[in-house]
């Protein structure tokens, strides 16, 4: 039988503690090596897709743009600056047709106040409104204002802007004033 014996002056020391500590901690080393090596392998490869996808479209945009100056050389050309007038006056003639004009002129004989009467009207489209120039004819001064608050009160018409007012020198007309100014309609 054998007895263990320390003869020594200092005692035996047990480094199991230690041992048991850096099991554990080389572990846990082990296991976050594991995930931050997949967390770089997936990182890598979104990069990878994602570089991918880019240069995919940076060669898509370097096409669309050599096509744009292609076509910018070939209407840039003499012969072809007929073809854009005619695609020009196409699409405006599109606009005026869109427009609900009807309903631009209903809604100006609502507005239009007892006494005063349209003598000339200018409509000009821009940006889904129309810019209307009016002349109007009134019975009586009173009429005027009348017209000019019916105008800046109507939920269609809107920047009323008034030119002139003139009184017709010729007597015996029927119209004691004429009243030119301007009004952007909305179609509200």
């Amino acid at each position: 039988m054998y007895v263990r014996l320390n003869l020594a002056t200092k005692p035996l020391l047990s480094h199991r503690r230690f041992y048991v500590g850096a099991g554990l901690l080389g572990g846990v080393a082990a296991i976050l090596l594991v995930v931050l090596t997949w967390h770089y392998f997936t990182v890598r490869k979104a990069e990878g897709e994602f570089r991918s996808r880019s240069s995919k479209v940076e060669n898509e945009m370097a096409s669309l743009l050599s096509q744009k100056r292609e076509l910018d050389q070939y209407f840039a050309r003499p012969e072809n600056h007929n073809v854009q007038e005619r695609a020009k006056f196409s699409n405006d003639v599109i606009k005026a047709r869109s427009f609900n004009w009807t309903k631009m002129f209903m809604d100006l004989e609502k507005t239009l106040p007892p006494g005063a009467h349209v003598v000339h009207i200018e409509p000009k489209l821009d940006k889904g409104s129309a810019e209307v120039k009016f002349i109007v004819g009134t019975s009586t001064p009173e009429a005027k204002i009348e017209l000019l608050k019916a105008f800046e009160e109507s939920r269609s018409f809107s920047h009323v802007e008034l030119f002139s007012s003139t009184v017709p020198k010729t007597p015996g007309g029927t119209d004691a004033m004429t009243v030119e100014f301007s009004a952007i309609y909305t179609g509200i």
